[in-house]
């Protein structure tokens, strides 16, 4: 479309410019989707409509991925060359696309791990690529293979398509919904409470707890979101859930609403997750026009309603506060804590945030019941998991099992073992963010307890599997660029360190490790761990430190 032509413009922001600033990602969405990119006129006339100063715009513009002020070719492909991707070869992948006459955007993760090499191409999932010409199909339409010893949270998964509101109501879905609102809201909250449950998405804070304190804090209105924005290295569970099972997170997120007191929530869904997006907002389209959503949830005095947000590429914004900074129309930069978001969230107001899997238990939890909830996994560690397994196994995907099985049985009974031909190098534990196991820890049970007890983090269930033909060195490089990368730069520890770390990571990499390497990646690592402002600057060099426990000698300088 013509950058002159601003009319199919003005009727986008017509429809947003109530919301002011707010709006200012969905308005830039639009417009790349409308022009390729976001030129100059573009960008003034979405700053007049919204009020925003036009250096803010071309700020925000410029601080996500996913923005460009400068014209694509017709044909847009981003190529993931995370760790596991890399290794199924993606890198040839890349080298035969640039000799084609496309725009190729090189992501750290596309969060398809499972079918890793993976690739997008006009908004469409593709795993299994080989190289080829772009007018021939390219690779598989991914279909996520799904396996445990349960399937309590995936039970509505595996199918290939989205579970429709009759179909899920069908299943048993929503009675947990009209359950609750015949309680009040502090019963719901003891039931939480009560489970056991935490977060699911890594920082695994007690969720009752949280949903209490939203409750009992006093602002003019209250938020529920729902994280949606995975986007670590490994990690895949929440977009196959969002994908197939939409209606089982928004029931959760309606409940954690009911029970705070909240009237207005937000789904923030992952930039690269184009299907989990439209997913979504159908299940959003379908759950209003069945009474799930409005004036009158199910004939109850309970108002509440969703809007569906889509980031737009920067892996910080699964931050808690980032998000909401995006929501809000800013750069995802993180904030100061205290406050925290239960008191002073989304808008400065009271809010909820948890991600996808840990709402797709509560409707469980409320079905099943507390005590038939907690007969499943451990005494501190109570309900199912889901692991993302991916790298060299035989069966990569997406794994539901209660907690307290160990590390064996998920790779060697569930995943199939190592890829044939081959042994356990390691085992990456947590995501890019996590820590390494070896062979002695496979009689380790996963749990919160029994992983800690060995040094290693849950964090959002990410097993990425490496067998022994494959350079650490090289791993531990593309887990460097991927924090340097993804770094906002609001604060120096994390700005220069996550630089600084990858600096030397490539230096060990081509083979000119120096003696003083080790300590120095060791000194930059907890430096970042101690003073940086989030989490990603405090988990940044996490698997680093891990390694240079496990293998000195992969460091060693002349």
């Amino acid at each position: 479309m013509p950058e002159s032509d601003l009319s199919p413009l003005h009727a986008v922001l017509e429809e947003l410019a109530s919301q002011g600033r707010a709006a200012l990602l969905p308005a830039l969405h639009a417009a790349q989707d409308l022009y390729g990119h976001i030129p100059e006129p573009v960008a003034f006339e979405i700053g007049r409509v919204l009020r925003v100063p036009l250096a803010e715009v071309h700020g925000v513009i410029d601080f996500y991925a996913l923005f460009s002020r400068e014209p694509a070719a017709k044909t847009v492909i981003q190529v993931c060359n995370d760790p596991v991707c890399a290794m199924a070869g993606s890198e040839e992948f890349l080298k035969t696309l640039r000799r084609q006459n496309v725009t190729v955007h090189q992501a750290p993760c596309l969060g398809l791990c499972e079918h890793a090499p993976a690739i997008i191409v006009r908004e469409a999932q593709r795993g299994h690529v080989k190289p080829g010409k772009i007018t021939e199909t390219i690779g598989e339409a991914p279909r996520s293979l799904l396996g445990g010893d349960i399937a309590l949270l995936t039970r509505n998964c595996g199918t290939g398509r989205a579970t429709a509101l009759l179909e899920y109501e069908a299943a048993g879905g929503y009675l947990a919904l009209r359950k609750v609102l015949t309680l009040p809201p502090d019963q719901v909250i003891a039931e939480i409470k009560a489970s056991g449950l935490v977060g699911r998405g890594g920082a695994a804070f007690p969720t009752g707890l949280k949903w209490e304190g939203a409750a009992k804090a006093t602002g003019e209105r209250k938020f529920v979101v729902c994280n949606g924005d995975e986007a670590e290295p490994g990690t895949f569970k929440d977009r196959v859930i969002m994908e197939e099972d939409p209606h089982g997170v928004l029931e959760g997120l309606i409940i954690a609403a009911y029970a705070i007191g909240a009237n207005k929530g937000y789904l923030f869904i992952r930039g690269e997750y184009h299907r989990a997006f439209k997913t979504m907002a159908v299940a959003v389209a379908e759950a209003r026009a069945g009474g799930h959503l409005g004036a009158s949830v199910l004939g109850s005095d309970f108002a509440f309603d969703v809007e569906v947000r889509r980031g737009a590429g920067a892996y910080v914004c699964g931050e808690e506060t980032a998000l909401f900074e995006a929501i809000e129309g800013k750069r995802g930069f993180p904030r100061v804590k205290p406050p925290f978001p239960t008191t002073h969230g989304l808008f400065g107001m009271p809010t909820v945030i948890n991600n996808v899997e840990t709402l797709r238990n509560v409707p469980l939890i409320l079905t099943l019941g507390t005590a038939r909830y907690r007969s499943l996994g451990t005494e501190k560690s109570p309900g199912p998991k889901l692991f993302c397994v991916s790298g060299d196994v035989a069966r990569p995907g997406l794994y539901e099992v209660p907690f307290g099985v160990t590390i064996r049985h998920l790779l060697e009974d569930l995943a199939g073992g190592i890829r044939k031909g081959h042994r356990l190098q390691a085992i990456l534990f947590g995501g890019a963010a996590g820590a390494f196991a070896t062979e002695k820890d496979l009689d380790v049970r996963l749990s919160f307890e029994d992983l800690r007890a060995a040094g290693l983090p849950l964090g959002s269930g990410v097993v990425m599997v490496f067998d022994e033909s494959r350079d650490l060195r090289d791993i531990l490089l593309r887990l460097a660029r991927f924090f340097a990368h993804e770094s906002c730069g609001k604060c120096y520890p994390c700005q220069i360190g996550t630089q600084r770390q990858m600096e030397i990571l490539e230096r060990i990499a081509a083979g000119g490790a120096l003696l003083s390497d080790a300590a120095c990646l060791s000194d930059v690592g907890w430096t970042m761990t101690d003073a940086s402002l989030c989490g990603l600057g405090q988990t940044a060099a996490s698997a680093v430190i891990s390694a240079l426990k496990l293998w000195p000698r992969l460091f060693e300088g002349r």
